[in-house]
Parts: C-alpha cells; sequence; structure tokens
C-alpha cells in the first residue's frame, strides 16, 4: 500500500449530500443507478453508483451519503458522473454506502 501524506489527503474534498433522486442506468457495463445529489449551499451533482445489486430505488431516496466532490466529470457509458460516492467494500465485494449521521448538514466537509 501506497503512503498518502496529510498534504494529499487534504487535497480530496468530501462533503455530506441527500439522494433527492435515483435514475435507471441500464447502459452501466456493472448494474448501477444514476444519483441526484443535493450538497445544500454547493448546489445538485449526479453519481453513477454501481449499487444496484444491494440497493433498491426506494432505499436511496433521501439517504445521506458521503461523496468526493472535487475530481474530474468521469464519463460511464452515457453518462457524466460528477462526484464519487462512497461506500465501504465488504470480503465478499458488496458495497455499503458511507452514510453521517443524520445530524450532519448537506455540503458539511469531511475532515
Amino acid at each position: 500500500m501506497d503512503m498518502a501524506s496529510l498534504d494529499d489527503f487534504k487535497k480530496i474534498e468530501m462533503r455530506v449530500g441527500r439522494v433527492v433522486a435515483v435514475d435507471e442506468f441500464p447502459e452501466a457495463r456493472n448494474p448501477s443507478w444514476k444519483l441526484t445529489i443535493d450538497f445544500g449551499p454547493h448546489g445538485t451533482r449526479r453519481s453513477s453508483a454501481a449499487v444496484r445489486r444491494w440497493y433498491e430505488r426506494g432505499d436511496l431516496v433521501g439517504r445521506l451519503v458521503v461523496c468526493v466532490t472535487n475530481f474530474p466529470p468521469r464519463r460511464i457509458a452515457t453518462f457524466d458522473s460528477e462526484v464519487l460516492t462512497l461506500g465501504a467494500v465488504d470480503a465478499n465485494g458488496r458495497v455499503i454506502l458511507l452514510q453521517p449521521d443524520q445530524a450532519a448538514e448537506l455540503g458539511s466537509i469531511i475532515a
């Protein structure tokens, strides 16, 4: 594993958002959803999340998530994913989305 410095970590901007819409994404190679995420004063951004095997649409709408918000957009099939929605990957490959406490304000920075 490569070691990262504190300066490396400080370059990554992670913020709290709320999933406000979940759309079908049949063009994706892995079973995915197109998420629309509200970051409060930082606006609304979109993300491709390959979590369709484990999360239904109803599980995601209204859920708080943690996203990297300062990566350049990434083209996934026909879609530009603007933020990276973070999750933990268990030993079986299942993605468990990171979720802050409900008291977290939209747009809060992760430090």
